[in-house]
């Protein structure tokens, strides 16, 4: 995920602010890390480079589906 997303970004469960936290980058490029909410304190994965912004109860059903 390039990090200049983040000026667009913003959360789906309540349309706050989203902080970064990066566990691994490339260049300009988050490979590995995740999305906080500073309002509702919703996690969204970041992983291979690609935010998660389902709502946990779609994300969940998704995980289980993927098996």
């Amino acid at each position: 995920m390039r990090k200049d997303l983040m000026d667009i970004l913003a959360c789906p469960m309540c349309k706050g602010e989203l902080e970064l936290t990066i566990d691994e980058e490339e260049a300009d490029e988050v490979i590995q890390g995740s999305l906080v909410c500073g309002k509702c304190n919703e996690r969204y994965p970041i992983d291979d480079g690609i935010p998660n912004l389902l709502p946990p109860d779609l994300r969940k059903q998704a995980e289980a589906q993927a098996g």
